[in-house]
């Protein structure tokens, strides 16, 4: 069996309906679409969500909320995240990501203080929260923030 000897199994497919091939066609003069107004011409028809001149639903429906277009989305990451590195290690984004810690890309990362660490470390992030940065410096370590 060759790729040009494979066919369809038999009565699974029909030929197309060639529209307005004349009377005799079924489909012929007007084609299914009727006669006169805006659905006969050519490129004629409504926009999608257009309902008659009715007042479209989603102008009758109440709009809720406010989308601040300047928000920035921080990646966060608590203080006991850090226990999978060794002590005494440079931190940076660029080795949280390599560690699985932050995905996706986000405007910064910031550290929170929940759970404790018994090493010093060296973090350079770009937020941190007052108790992680109590906690880090009890440790013996230090932040830099960017």
């Amino acid at each position: 069996m060759k790729l040009n000897e494979l066919s369809p199994p038999k009565g699974s497919s029909r030929p197309r309906k060639r529209l307005g091939r004349g009377v005799r066609s079924g489909t012929g003069k007007t084609a299914g679409r009727g006669t006169k107004g805006q659905g006969s011409r050519s490129g004629g028809g409504v926009r999608c969500g257009f309902e008659g001149g009715q007042m479209p639903i989603q102008r009758r429906l109440p709009k809720r909320g406010f989308a601040n277009f300047t928000r920035k989305q921080f990646a966060v990451l608590n203080i006991e995240d850090l226990k999978k590195f060794e002590g005494g290690s440079t931190i940076d984004e660029a080795a949280l990501v390599g560690a699985g810690l932050v995905k996706g890309k986000r405007d910064g990362i910031k550290l929170l203080g929940t759970g404790e660490i018994g090493y010093p470390l060296v973090i350079k992030i770009h937020k941190v929260s007052k108790s992680a940065k109590e906690k880090i410096e009890a440790a013996g370590g230090r932040i830099e923030v960017l």
